[in-house]
């Protein structure tokens, strides 16, 4: 088989780029495409030597560090990229890269991180944040996220296959496309976070600090249980919040970053993982399961793909300091139900071997 791999751009080694480095270990012969490519050298080793064919984007004036402001050219080019003669197309889309143009012999495979969410359900939270809610500017935006909808809606009938990274997604995709997505959920690397049955002596979150994370709600809710004590680790824009709902809290204690080997061994030494956030998919929560480490999370979004209610974890309903407590004291009762040994298990669903094993029968059965 000849295929094509396609990305929307190369800037960062992310979570969207952890999925292409994962469709090229599958199809290492594969030719790579992408609107533009400005990632750093010492990045670029997931890419196995490929170097991708970009773009009008990629020439544009100061499209390394403004690229996301030709968002409005971005169909276009996409829609540029000659594909013919392979018999599979495999895009790996957030924004644009499922609108390529496939011929009739071409089977088009779209994993799809997310619709457009800032052209869609986020649309007015964006504008707030970038202070675009009035003036000509703001107006602009309007028109151009209005126009970006119509072609993202329009476009999501050309591939044949689409698959989501969670049930939500799947859903997302059925509400602004119309469109059924079968779910494949993305590749977590698990060797780094191997099961523990270390004793467990605190709760922990694990974040970046940005405020759809609602750090500040468990914190919160942490102050007022002083015979919890909670590790707190990670850096952002939303820390002084989160400073000042744990409230000098004697039982908190704020790490900030740490490197990676003293995470792994916060996560084995866990008694939970606590999550306030609504995520697309939640990959830390998986990194903490496979530590043995049972989650207490908001239950919706990507979490409920990764949970197994009652045995690995438990949900709270409501993004409430009040609702976690309830949640924590509900598992404190009965904390001997939860064993590292289960939580392992129902990490390696998520895991590298499985993605690669899942994704390569989907493009045979495609090709069949």
């Amino acid at each position: 088989m000849k295929i094509a791999i396609i990305h929307e751009w190369l800037d960062s080694y992310a979570g969207s780029e952890r999925v292409v480095e994962q469709m090229l270990h599958c199809f290492p012969e594969a030719d790579l495409f992408a609107l533009c490519d400005f990632l750093p050298e010492n990045q670029r080793g997931f890419l196995q030597g490929k170097v991708p064919t970009t773009s009008f984007i990629q020439r544009l004036p100061f499209a390394r560090r403004m690229f996301r402001n030709y968002l409005q050219l971005m169909p276009l080019a996409v829609e540029q990229f000659d594909l013919q003669g392979y018999d599979v197309v495999l895009s790996s889309s957030h924004a644009v890269a499922k609108g390529v143009i496939t011929g009739p012999g071409t089977r088009h495979i779209s994993y799809v991180h997310s619709p457009m969410r800032y052209a869609w359900d986020l649309q007015h939270q964006y504008l707030r944040q970038a202070g675009l809610t009035r003036g000509l500017k703001g107006l602009y935006t309007r028109w151009l996220l209005a126009r970006m909808r119509a072609w993202d809606q329009m476009s999501a009938s050309r591939p044949d296959i689409i698959l989501g990274n969670s049930r939500y997604i799947a859903e997302r995709i059925r509400k602004v496309w119309r469109r059924e997505a079968a779910v494949l959920h993305p590749p977590v690397d698990l060797d780094g976070f191997p099961l523990s049955t270390a004793p467990r002596t605190h709760f922990l979150v694990a974040s970046r600090q940005v405020p759809y994370k609602r750090i500040e709600l468990v914190a919160e809710a942490f102050a007022r249980m002083p015979d919890l004590p909670l590790t707190i680790v990670g850096d952002g824009p939303a820390a002084p919040l989160v400073a000042k709902a744990a409230a000098g809290a004697p039982n908190i204690t704020i790490r900030g970053r740490v490197p990676q080997a003293e995470l792994v061994s916060l996560l084995q030494t866990a008694r939970a993982f606590v999550f306030g956030a609504e995520e697309d998919f939640g990959i830390a929560m998986v990194e903490a399961q496979s530590c043995g480490t049972p989650l207490l999370v908001y239950g919706r979004g990507g979490s409920k793909d990764i949970v197994r209610e009652g045995e690995t974890g438990l949900f709270f309903e409501q993004q409430t300091p009040e609702a976690i407590i309830e949640t924590v004291r509900a598992f404190v009762a009965r904390e001997a139900d939860f064993t590292p040994e289960a939580c392992a298990a129902q990490a390696r669903q998520f895991s590298i071997p499985e993605f690669r094993r899942k994704l390569t029968g989907i493009v045979e059965s495609a090709m069949a």
